[in-house]
């Protein structure tokens, strides 16, 4: 793959769109423009008949929406590498729940385009020395990571690194060290979500990693208050007081 042209597929139905990417491609060495397509079920046939290594993918489309098409993509005997390009970031999640290389924004700038287009290939070069599977790994019924938006872009994150999860209306806050991060989740769905062996619920606005909790105190009305490792103090809601007994083995 390194040596040969990066066979790639355009599918959005937005004629200026396709239209930026195709001159924008044309600009890049390594890379050849295969085709475009202009909604989902035209974008899985092309993919089928010409067997890009690359699609770029747009999210909101007739027909069959981009997540869905990443999923057909997905079933091919020989995959494509997958690239959302969308002018929507409340899609990231989803997108990268169907493993796409990389989620680029609207208007496409060049420099980033040209990153994912080496990430894309990075991606198919590694694909193509592993040998192929014996059998089906098992998987853990955790989530075990989330991508999040930042003035850079998107920034993965994974679960085991994160200290504390907090509640703002309809947004989740992942704290890790000095940094946060907000997700569009809910407090119930993060609970069921995360391993109980890493975290445990002390508030209904409040997720905490067990090892993160230094201890436990009580304040002057007799509620427990957990004292972080990083000095905070999180208040534990009175339905939560269990857990407090739980984790001192009392």
């Amino acid at each position: 793959m390194t040596d040969t042209l990066l066979k790639i597929l355009i599918a959005d139905d937005e004629p200026l769109a396709a239209e930026r990417l195709q001159m924008l491609l044309a600009r890049l060495e390594g890379v050849n423009l295969v085709g475009t397509a202009h909604d989902g079920e035209s974008a899985v046939r092309m993919a089928e008949a010409l067997q890009p290594d690359l699609v770029l993918l747009d999210i909101a489309m007739p027909g069959l929406d981009g997540i869905e098409v990443a999923r057909a993509l997905s079933r091919q005997a020989q995959s494509p590498a997958v690239v959302f390009v969308t002018a929507f970031d409340q899609f990231a999640v989803a997108a990268f729940d169907v493993a796409a290389i990389d989620y680029l924004m609207k208007p496409v700038d060049a420099d980033r385009l040209g990153r994912s287009i080496e990430r894309a290939r990075a991606y198919l070069d590694s694909r193509a020395q592993q040998p192929p599977p014996t059998a089906a790994p098992d998987t853990s019924p955790w989530l075990e990571e989330f991508w999040a938006s930042d003035l850079s872009g998107l920034v993965r994150i994974s679960a085991c690194d994160i200290d504390r999860v907090t509640a703002e209306r309809d947004y989740m806050r992942l704290h890790v060290g000095k940094r946060s991060w907000l997700i569009h989740h809910s407090m119930t769905a993060l609970e069921e979500g995360l391993s109980p062996e890493l975290f445990v619920r002390l508030h209904r606005s409040a997720i905490v990693r067990r090892d993160f909790i230094a201890g436990f105190s009580r304040n002057s009305s007799g509620r427990w208050i957990a004292r972080l490792a990083d000095g905070n103090e999180q208040p534990v809601g009175r339905l939560y007081a269990d857990q407090v007994r739980a984790i001192a083995g009392r």
